[in-house]
């Protein structure tokens, strides 16, 4: 039986497995503590106030800290200056090193283990950052134990990333859409979240409270998916699938070097003896066996850059170059208190989703086709025309100066982000034997990481040169 034949006859289970794949990463909508730990970006205003108000000096009142949410600290301290960079750099370092390591993990750590047990720790490590809204501590103190917080969270964030979507990438390539459509919608989560707290004039303390009791359940509904999802009859085909095709290969290497070794003793026909043995031995490197990451790396190494460009060109001006763009219809009035929880966070989100969510259905281009590097390549446009956008603080000229242009470049490159990336994510573990498919996952993820953090270093280069 094939397995689009198997597909269509568990039509059922096929449903309930997207949907508990959906479930498993939804734990990412809590990026507010996380910074750029996943994909992008995508809470930093939902988080900036409640950080911007623990942060302060102590003679600050709080008509100074506006409580509401809308207004910021009269004037930064040294602290509240730095906590942007510090949180970029403890989100990058363990999400970089421990993606690379997740490749050897894989082998070492089953899988339970390693999803279970880093879902575990950051459902601790998020009930410790929601108790912490309601204890009172000195701003170093705080700043220290914030940056201690998401050094961990990024620590376990990147093994788990990673074991997802080695654990996807033993399913057909169409429920790798489900994962990183999870993930736009965490973004959209926060997003909407965020303009709720602005309209309702909460305080940041109350908004972060909610944020991150919110993130807590969130994360007890994943690790309850997680552990229904070997109790379905389509995954419990995939995941054995693996493992039967594992034991057969080393069942065809053992069968090859029996017959190899009665080839060699035989004395007769030299000429035959050595064809055979030549022919065995090609036919060997076809036997799937334990190869190296490097191998795999040489079958998927196209689809890793290419993800990794998409994440470097987006995290390279959204949020640093985005969100200083200003309203020029009404900068200082309501649309202008709006503008950039909708129009660069709202928006990003919602087309990011609407692009990650679509390759479940249409997967253009092919794998092979080489129009897929083109448009990877073609979103480098964005970089200049965002910074030519009514970016302030700025020296460069304004030549998008009206709302309408940034709208539409924010709902293009958007969706192009989602849409490219969700692709080259569902084509790289296919390009390689299901028993290497895990393993696919993880080095793919590590692009990913690695985009991410070449995307937030160049970042500062690009908000520099506007």
């Amino acid at each position: 039986m094939t397995t689009q034949m198997d597909g269509r006859q568990n039509a059922g289970p096929v449903t309930q497995s997207h949907v508990l794949i959906n479930l498993q990463d939804l734990k990412r909508f809590p990026k507010f503590v996380q910074g750029t730990s996943d994909n992008d970006d995508k809470t930093t205003g939902a988080r900036g106030p409640y950080f911007k108000f623990q942060l302060q000096d102590v003679n600050v009142t709080m008509e100074r800290s506006g409580l509401n949410g809308t207004e910021g600290v009269i004037q930064e301290n040294y602290l509240q200056g730095m906590f942007g960079n510090m949180m970029t750099l403890c989100a990058m370092l363990p999400l970089l090193v421990f993606s690379c390591l997740n490749s050897i993990l894989l082998q070492r750590i089953p899988e339970v283990v390693r999803i279970c047990g880093c879902l575990a720790a950051i459902f601790i490590l998020f009930l410790f950052t929601s108790i912490l809204v309601k204890v009172s501590l000195e701003p170093i103190v705080f700043f220290a134990v914030t940056m201690l917080t998401i050094f961990l969270i990024n620590s376990f964030g990147a093994v788990l990333q990673g074991s997802i979507f080695g654990l996807a990438g033993l399913l057909p390539a169409l429920y790798t859409a489900p994962i990183m459509s999870g993930q736009g919608m965490a973004g959209t989560f926060a997003a909407v979240a965020m303009i709720c707290a602005i309209a309702s004039g909460s305080s940041p303390t109350e908004s972060a409270f909610g944020y991150f009791n919110t993130a807590c359940v969130v994360i007890l509904l994943a690790i309850l998916a997680y552990l229904a999802l070997p109790h379905l009859e389509f995954s419990r085909y995939y995941f054995s699938k693996g493992k039967t095709e594992w034991k057969k290969g080393l069942e065809r290497e053992e069968e090859r070097v029996c017959k190899m070794d009665l080839i060699k003793q035989d004395p007769s026909h030299v000429s035959e003896r050595r064809a055979s043995a030549q022919l065995m031995e090609s036919a060997s490197t076809e036997t799937p066996r334990n190869v190296s990451v490097f191998t795999i790396l040489r079958k998927i190494w196209p689809m890793a850059l290419m993800v990794c460009l998409v994440f470097t060109v987006t995290i390279g001006v959204f949020p640093a170059v985005t969100v200083d763009v200003k309203s020029n219809i009404s900068a200082d009035g309501t649309w202008g208190t709006y503008f950039i929880p909708i129009c660069c966070f709202l928006l990003f989100n919602v087309f990011d989703w609407i692009g990650r969510s679509l390759t479940a259905v249409c997967m253009w281009p092919r794998k092979d086709s080489k129009f897929l590097p083109v448009l990877v390549l073609a979103r480098i446009i964005f970089i200049p025309v965002f910074m030519l956008c009514n970016v302030h603080p700025r020296r460069m000229p304004v030549f998008f100066t009206h709302d309408a242009w940034y709208i539409v470049f924010m709902m293009f490159f958007a969706f192009s982000n989602g849409y490219l990336a969700s692709l080259c994510m569902c084509y790289g573990p296919k390009n390689v034997f299901a028993t290497e498919a895990e393993t696919a996952g993880a080095i793919m993820a590590f692009f990913l990481s690695l985009g991410l953090a070449t995307g937030a270093c160049l970042s500062f280069l690009f908000r520099g040169l506007v």
